[in-house]
């Protein structure tokens, strides 16, 4: 079975193609520490060839979603130590995904600041988690340059923190409608000036975020996540792949570790100008570096995309959540268990440590 075979990602040998997809689990306190239950969490999920960790906010400008972590305090950075410690205690690998949510976000959980983005452009039709409740979004601050310098700088200081903490490499979270996502968009971003309006503008913050990063940690210790057909978060692009076979043309020439293709839902409505095949697909053979194929994978479908010959490795969220072995359950062909939608954000050890290994219950 392929996906069960090892591969290289980076300078990285992984032991097998099944990477565990970031998932944002939402059990951090107001401080951004992760917890000690958190290094249980993904040590329990540490036989995954690669870790992705959870989005975790670059600074407190970054935050958006109450309960999330951080990595711009020498306090989260120890404790990040702890999880990625016990993951490497037990053979495993753990990028840290990077994370700007941009206008995905509320006031009442960034100390009454509005969030920053490329344009004063707010979602509609759709609202937001917060620490109060579901919240109508906010018409977030347009960022000025220094705005876009720090956040860059921001980026940079995260990734040197992530690899003093432990982490084997980091991932950018581009994907989903966040910020470096926004500035590609045409829907979130009407700038003037050298940050919007052409492709190559519209393309210039993410790339400088990961030149950035690259240059402080090495390129071979970086990756980067993209939704080039996604509409998370009203994001639409007049030429989505026009402007993303510019950024992943762009993106070969940093030779990063990977790039993770996030499939656009198969529930999503397909708009005007945007092509019928899915993200993998019509993208996968323009990414010369290493391919992570992500979103909706199952067995059958992961191990036939890896067939084809387009992807390197596959992540999975959902069935890695629920399925801490969930490689040893694919090797054996064995039952899987249901993730519950009730106990994915917040709450304690209760959906997060607790779902069974194969024939054994876990006691918390």
């Amino acid at each position: 079975m392929k996906l069960l075979t090892p591969t290289t990602i980076g300078d990285l040998q992984l032991k097998n193609r099944m990477v565990m997809a970031a998932m944002t689990r939402s059990r951090a306190p107001e401080d951004g520490l992760v917890q000690e239950m958190t290094a249980t969490y993904y040590a329990q999920r540490s036989s995954a060839g690669l870790i992705l960790s959870e989005a975790t906010n670059i600074s407190k400008d970054a935050i958006g979603s109450p309960f999330t972590p951080g990595l711009y305090t020498s306090g989260q950075v120890e404790a990040w130590k702890k999880v990625t410690e016990t993951v490497h205690d037990e053979g495993g690998l753990i990028f840290a995904q990077l994370w700007h949510t941009g206008r995905v976000g509320h006031s009442v959980d960034r100390s009454n600041k509005l969030p920053l983005a490329p344009s004063a452009i707010a979602i509609e039709g759709q609202r937001h988690f917060t620490s109060e409740g579901m919240k109508d979004f906010e018409t977030p601050r347009e960022m000025s340059l220094e705005d876009i310098r720090q956040t860059i700088l921001d980026y940079r200081q995260a990734a040197l923190y992530a690899i003093e903490a432990g982490f084997d490499g980091v991932e950018l979270h581009g994907a989903n409608g966040y910020l470096p996502n926004q500035f590609l968009a045409d829907s979130s971003n009407h700038r003037k000036d050298q940050y919007g309006g052409s492709v190559e503008n519209r393309c210039r913050f993410m790339l400088e975020a990961l030149e950035t990063i690259c240059e402080a940690i090495g390129s071979s210790k970086v990756g980067v996540k993209l939704s080039p057909l996604g509409t998370n978060n009203g994001i639409q692009l007049e030429d989505p792949v026009g402007t993303f076979s510019y950024l992943i043309e762009k993106i070969n020439g940093l030779d990063l570790a990977f790039i993770e293709l996030a499939r656009r839902s198969p529930d999503a409505d397909l708009l005007p100008r945007y092509p019928i095949e899915n993200d993998v697909a019509l993208f996968g053979d323009l990414v010369k570096t290493s391919l992570i194929a992500n979103a909706n994978y199952d067995r059958e479908s992961g191990e036939k995309e890896l067939i084809k010959g387009k992807a390197d490795a596959i992540s999975y969220a959902r069935l890695f959540l629920a399925n801490p072995d969930l490689p040893k359950r694919f090797e054996l062909d064995a039952d899987l268990n249901e993730a519950d939608p009730k106990t994915m954000y917040g709450g304690t050890e209760k959906g997060y440590i607790d779902y069974p290994l194969l024939n054994q219950k876990v006691e918390v």
